[in-house]
């Protein structure tokens, strides 16, 4: 059997590579998990995925093979366009979970799944795998040329490419990680049936092919490329790789602004393993520049990034917080890229960051109950987190979701030929055969600030062990060898290194400087978030069914020490004296479930919180104001108000954003409804946006047919509700009891969102 090199989850590298790694985390099945945080979150998700059957997860991939299906699908978008991706991360999700404990289970999970798609590609009888409705069809009209894309559709299919790479990652993952042999054979015929299809494209069709989401095809083909010593997928891997996006990188430009940040990270992914296979220094710099540019322009506290699933402008983050930031399966993917570059250049910072995402998006995705996900872990204040079904979701998160929490073993130890990296803080027993040694990490890190290294030798070994000095630990870490001190001489940021000859019985003890600090928004001096050590902190405004008060903070920049105390020894931390309406108790962000939340904060002194006072009181009365105006309201979004206005639309959509509902259309869809109007007296038409939208959004807005104002949402009024009043001509309303009011999507743009709408009689100045 040819097993190679593990780098990373999946992903192999030959030692002959013209770009090896310069260190490589040490195989999961070296690695167990002792109890804490991160074996609780891996135990639940064991428990999911055993809860799921695979005749299920197979039923779309033998429909569309011609065999009957054993069972019916899983809902959601099992049950749509990207039906079958899930069956790929259920592959790699079991395959990790056996690398991880062991349990032959799993093992029998993975070999079950593997046979149902070699039995699938034998019905197809081309190499084909894939539960996608028409696939097929799709995939011979591209070979032939015909290639029609708008972004997440090829030829009408959602994202086909996106979805193969799932189920070829779970077979390389199948080989990789559990040795089977059948796996490699069904991976390398869907690679050689890429080939085929493509193989006639010039490159103009090419690129038009990838203008729709394509997954990690990149870095899949480049695996299987050094799998099998067939170069021909290399070079499909590196067409996979020449696309608009990802050029601007390569020169080193962030043009990143609204584009899906999802779509974008897996093609990273494949650029920096294209660099260990070719030596192509244009893939490593667009892979590197990419990750500084998220993670230093475009990312929030907790690691995570994008809202509604989209990049925004570089370093302009406090207008872009609502129920909807942070897409799980992004920072998923950045995990996997930042474990790229740490093996091409161990620095600190990319472990640094590994360790704020881990914690703070990841692990805090999870349900601790039952093990269900977050598809957004949402950062707008006074929002909550919500998960996923077991049965009826089948998202892009809740797959990303099953792997996330299997593999929490991976990037805690890496080595090179003589030297042990410790990158994380986390209750472990690590095996290095290779040196005669097992490492215990007793800790209980983050509740203690501590955490202990266990020698157990096979004979006294010497071996260089680098521990990380987190860039939060302001402070000089106190490390005892066997109860005596050593200096380190080591700076946050950094790693210092114990270089002796071990031997059972050896201790290791490292106590980290953890301290509370404000990480202010890049682009708002004045709204920051608090945290202590690595963990982002949460305020508790209240059960889910409320509409909790956002606190402010009126601190009159004091330093945090004299505003924000420690409740004993917990991780609970209270405010005194500064909050409005009441201080404030904050938790770590990764045990805040089914509450209520906020973890950015506005900041005022005593004289600016007085004058947003006063700015708050004439807002009430502008709400009383326009209540007396009002003619009649539609609720938008609430199913009762939106039958009674006869609602009617194309291409519209409804959902939430602090605690009110929203409406929009796109791509020349609209929405439209009545309202009563006086035909006696001047109308004016009020309409409830909110005032951080950009991007694209543009529409004509309509009144019996008639346009009365076209709107762009371009920040119009930047973290608040904005009402616009536009001024109703008589003549539309002259005489009537009611008129249609509509929203209308320019072509390639979005209407909306709107939260609500009314008829007000005209008031002064008429409009905008």
């Amino acid at each position: 059997m040819r097993l190679w090199i593990l780098l990373l989850c999946g992903s192999i590298a030959s030692a002959q590579t013209p770009a090896p790694p310069r260190i490589v985390p040490f195989d999961l099945r070296n690695v167990r998990l002792l109890p804490g945080p991160f074996l609780h979150a891996m135990e639940k998700d064991r428990a999911y995925l055993l809860s799921l059957k695979p005749a299920r997860l197979l039923a779309r991939c033998r429909q569309e093979a011609g065999l009957v299906p054993q069972d019916s699908s899983y809902g959601g978008w099992e049950r749509e366009g990207l039906s079958s991706h899930f069956v790929g991360h259920y592959l790699s999700a079991c395959a990790l979970e056996f690398r991880a404990t062991g349990d032959s289970v799993f093992l029998r999970r993975v070999h079950e799944i593997v046979n149902g798609l070699a039995e699938c590609q034998a019905a197809n009888g081309d190499g084909y795998v894939g539960g996608m409705p028409g696939g097929r069809r799709v995939f011979a009209e591209v070979a032939h040329g015909d290639i029609r894309s708008k972004g997440f559709d090829l030829n009408g299919l959602w994202s086909p490419w996106y979805t193969l790479h799932k189920i070829m990652a779970g077979l390389r993952d199948a080989y990789s990680l559990c040795g089977n042999e059948k796996a490699l054979r069904v991976l390398t015929g869907m690679a050689s049936w890429a080939c085929k299809v493509t193989e006639n494209l010039d490159d103009g069709q090419f690129q038009r092919m990838l203008r729709c989401e394509y997954g990690g095809m990149n870095e899949v083909l480049a695996d299987v490329s050094a799998l099998t010593g067939e170069g021909r997928y290399r070079t499909l891997a590196e067409r996979f790789t020449r696309d608009s996006v990802l050029l601007p990188l390569a020169r080193r430009e962030d043009r990143l602004q609204g584009f899906h940040g999802n779509t974008i990270i897996p093609k990273l992914i494949g650029a920096a393993r294209l660099f260990e296979l070719t030596g192509d220094e244009r893939m490593q710099v667009m892979s590197r520049f990419f990750w500084e540019t998220v993670t230093r322009n475009h990312t929030y506290v907790a690691g995570g990034h994008g809202e509604n699933e989209y990049f925004g402008p570089p370093r302009m983050l406090s207008d872009r917080l609502s129920e909807s930031t942070m897409e799980t399966c992004n920072t998923y993917n950045m995990l996997k890229l930042t474990r790229f570059l740490f093996g091409q250049r161990p620095a600190a910072e990319y472990a640094d960051y590994y360790e704020r995402a881990l914690y703070n998006h990841i692990l805090a995705s999870q349900n601790p109950d039952d093990g269900m996900v977050c598809y957004f872990v949402p950062l707008g204040s006074g929002t909550y987190k919500t998960y996923s079904t077991p049965e009826d979701d089948c998202t892009c998160c809740l797959g990303t979701g099953m792997e996330n929490h299997v593999k929490y073993g991976d990037a805690i130890y890496f080595h090179d030929r003589d030297s042990l990296i410790v990158n994380l803080f986390i209750a472990s027993e690590l095996t290095w055969a290779g040196k005669g040694i097992r490492l215990r990490q007793r800790t209980r890190f983050p509740d203690e600030p501590v955490t202990t290294f266990e020698f157990d030798c096979a004979a006294p070994v010497r071996v260089p062990v680098r521990i990380r000095h987190p860039f939060w630990a302001d402070g000089e870490i106190r490390v005892l060898v066997n109860g005596e001190r050593i200096a380190t001489g080591s700076r946050p940021g950094s790693y210092f290194t114990i270089d002796r000859i071990w031997k059972t019985g050896d201790r290791v003890k490292v106590i980290l400087p953890m301290s509370l600090r404000l990480e202010p928004m890049p682009d708002n001096a004045h709204r920051a978030a608090i945290l202590y050590g690595p963990l982002l902190l949460a305020a508790d405004l209240g059960p889910i069914d409320t509409s909790p008060a956002v606190p402010v903070l009126v601190n009159n920049r004091r330093p945090l020490s004299e505003w924000i105390k420690q409740v004993g020894d917990s991780l609970l931390f209270r405010t005194i004296g500064v909050g409005r309406p009441a201080d404030i108790g904050l938790i770590p962000f990764f045990r805040m479930h089914h509450r209520r939340h906020a973890v950015y904060f506005d900041m005022y002194t005593d004289a600016e919180w007085a004058d947003r006072s006063k700015e708050i009181l004439a807002r009430e009365e502008q709400t009383r104001d326009l209540e007396a105006r009002t003619i009649d309201v539609m609720r938008i979004g609430e199913m009762q108000p939106e039958r009674d206005h006869n609602l009617q639309g194309e291409k519209t959509s409804v959902g939430e954003y602090r605690d009110r509902k929203w409406r929009l259309a796109v791509d020349n869809g609209f929405f439209s409804f009545f309202l009563k109007v006086d035909g006696n007296s001047p109308s004016d038409l009020v309409v409830t946006y909110w005032g951080s939208e950009s991007g694209k959004k543009e529409f004509d807005i309509c009144i019996d047919g008639d346009r009365i104002a076209t709107q762009l949402l371009e920040r119009i009024k930047p973290d608040d509700f904005a009402d616009v009043e536009y001024a109703v001509p008589d003549s539309l309303t002259r005489g009537k009891e009611r008129v249609t009011v509509s929203f209308v999507a320019h072509r390639g743009t979005t209407a909306g969102r709107v939260f609500g709408c009314r008829m007000v009689r005209g008031g002064p100045g008429r409009g905008r």
